[in-house]
């Protein structure tokens, strides 16, 4: 399977693709104010949460161009807490505190909808293995957003690819709770709900899973050689087989260590993955060789 890691910055380098020339987009870009990689040009050190809403919402608008029409984005993100280091002269963030949650994530969803987006899930990454943090007022969190959101009211969403298994596979009864909820007055009975829908009575046998839920529980990971934050392959394996046709192309505007790129070429997609940082890009690059299989990997320019 072809891949290219293209290196810049993302929104030029966006703007020099070709419209409609991808299928899906799965990334993780920096968060506000949490960890600087010390390179000119970087996403996350903007002064204010506006700026870095906007600037977000800009690059966003350029891969929406890119995606095809059935295209969608999933987008994983987490918050910050506004401390008097970050503070600055702006109408927003005279409202915010020393402490405060500053709400990033949904900040940038519903600047997203806004900018013409269909957003349609929010994905609880509950991390299984939450790193303790020295805090005594607050709980800590143990979790991240993964938004799910389309160019279009219709488009590309494999649910079988990611069903999950039913907990009572062998059940007929209407209470079954494994298969939809038990509720026999769902639909019409003249019609089937995928197989499994017959007058008032859910055949769990026919079902090939349920429907994945919108909580996963992934326990985090670490890339050796990396020293910043990775997300897990299998927190994002589900967005890219469900968003994704084989030997589709998936895009992610800011690749790191090429997390993206390994489960998408292992899953029999095309792979394109944009990086700030030449050395973070030749980290991706080695990696892909070491972890992809060498009779699937080409470059996309050979």
């Amino acid at each position: 399977m072809k891949y290219e890691i293209k290196i810049g910055d993302s929104l030029e380098v966006l703007r020099t693709m070709d419209d409609e020339s991808v299928h899906c987009c799965v990334t993780s870009p920096p968060y506000w104010a949490l960890r600087n990689y010390d390179h000119d040009g970087q996403l996350g050190q903007e002064a204010t949460p506006e700026e870095y809403v906007d600037k977000l919402v800009e690059i966003m608008s350029e891969v929406k161009r890119v995606l095809r029409s059935d295209g969608t984005l999933w987008l994983n993100l987490s918050d910050s807490y506004f401390g008097s280091g970050s503070k600055k002269d702006s109408k927003d963030t005279q409202r915010l505190k020393t402490k405060d949650m500053v709400g990033i994530p949904w900040r940038v969803a519903f600047a997203l909808q806004a900018d013409g987006w269909w957003l349609r899930s929010d994905i609880i990454w509950h991390k299984t293995d939450a790193m303790p943090i020295p805090v005594n007022d607050r709980p800590q969190s143990c979790y991240e957003h993964i938004f799910l959101l389309s160019k279009s009211k219709k488009y590309y969403y494999d649910k079988d690819a990611i069903l999950e298994p039913l907990k009572n596979p062998n059940r007929k009864d209407p209470s079954d709770k494994s298969g939809f909820g038990g509720n026999k007055n769902i639909g019409n009975k003249d019609k089937t709900l995928s197989g499994a829908y017959s007058g008032t009575v859910y055949d769990a046998t026919k079902l090939k899973g349920r429907n994945k839920r919108d909580v996963w529980s992934v326990a985090t990971s670490s890339y050796k050689g990396a020293h910043f934050a990775v997300y897990p392959p299998k927190l994002i394996e589900p967005c890219i087989l469900a968003g994704c046709p084989d030997d589709g192309t998936v895009l992610d505007p800011f690749s790191g260590s090429g997390t993206t790129g390994v489960v998408a070429l292992n899953n029999q997609k095309k792979y394109i993955g944009i990086e700030l940082n030449p050395e973070f890009g030749k980290l991706s690059e080695d990696r892909i060789v070491r972890e992809v299989p060498n009779t699937l990997v080409e470059h996309l320019d050979e």
